[in-house]
């Protein structure tokens, strides 16, 4: 890693990390000097490896780490692990969802749908941050970011599930928020809109889905995982210490409609 280093020292674990945002997110933060855990489980964790050893030929300092974060005790072994390779994370980027093809409506989503949901995106980053917090408040500085979704705003049909998850991480921002201020501890959350990756194919064709999108933006063009990781790398930054229990939008303007 070359050039300025405004997160040197910093230690972050990013879940999610194997592709698309978080992945970005992950070579962002390590590309401004911190030490990166690059969550993963499954199938994604060979990808993790693999971006892990980019940052590493890079000359940055990351490894991969498995865990379904809506297993508590997986995530306290994660947390474990991580400060035991790299020191504990004062960086926490709650990336980690659970992937959801198309738009079924609420009457037709199960409860163990519902729970499978909210388990993955809403449940693992309240567990993730109760697993970081204490070390955090022994360095007396951390960071915690959420990805939220603009759903949350619009109230769009289908996916109720989805919807519901993200607007539970706004709140749980801001709880936090006013919870850890005092140990020198920011939370806030990245509101995202339509980003392209492949997994938009599920909505179709990529030139419907990029005329939808464009249609209800702002900007005249595509958002990107570089976006979110460049707001992402700003709030997980010293020059964000002053700025907590916030929701940025990064939608390219869709969400003001």
């Amino acid at each position: 890693m070359t050039g300025a280093a405004p997160l040197a020292g910093e230690v972050a674990l990013v879940t999610g990390a194997a592709r698309n945002i978080g992945a970005a997110v992950a070579l962002r933060l390590a590309r401004d000097g911190a030490a990166v855990a690059l969550n993963a489980r499954g199938a994604h964790l060979a990808e993790a490896e693999a971006l892990a050893a980019r940052i590493r030929a890079e000359g940055g300092r990351a490894i991969a780490v498995a865990a379904d974060v809506a297993d508590e005790a997986a995530v306290a072994r994660m947390t474990a692990e991580v400060a035991g390779r790299l020191g504990p994370p004062t960086i926490l980027v709650n990336n980690a969802a659970a992937a959801v093809a198309g738009a079924p409506p609420a009457l037709a989503l199960s409860a163990a749908d519902w729970a499978a949901v909210l388990a993955a995106n809403l449940t693992g980053a309240f567990l993730c941050a109760k697993a970081a917090i204490p070390g955090m408040q022994a360095s007396g500085r951390g960071r915690i970011l959420s990805m939220g979704s603009i759903r949350a705003g619009l109230g769009r049909p289908g996916n109720a599930h989805y919807t519901a998850s993200k607007a539970g991480l706004e709140g749980l921002t801001r709880v936090l928020a006013r919870e850890v201020g005092a140990h020198g501890i920011t939370v806030n959350a990245l509101i995202v809109g339509a980003i392209r990756t492949p997994e938009e194919a599920a909505y179709g064709p990529a030139g419907a889905v990029d005329a939808l999108v464009l249609r209800e933006q702002a900007v005249p063009r595509r958002g990107t995982p570089e976006d979110v990781a460049a707001a992402a790398a700003f709030l997980c930054g010293p020059e964000a210490g002053f700025v907590t229990g916030q929701c940025l939008v990064v939608d390219g303007g869709w969400l003001m409609r």
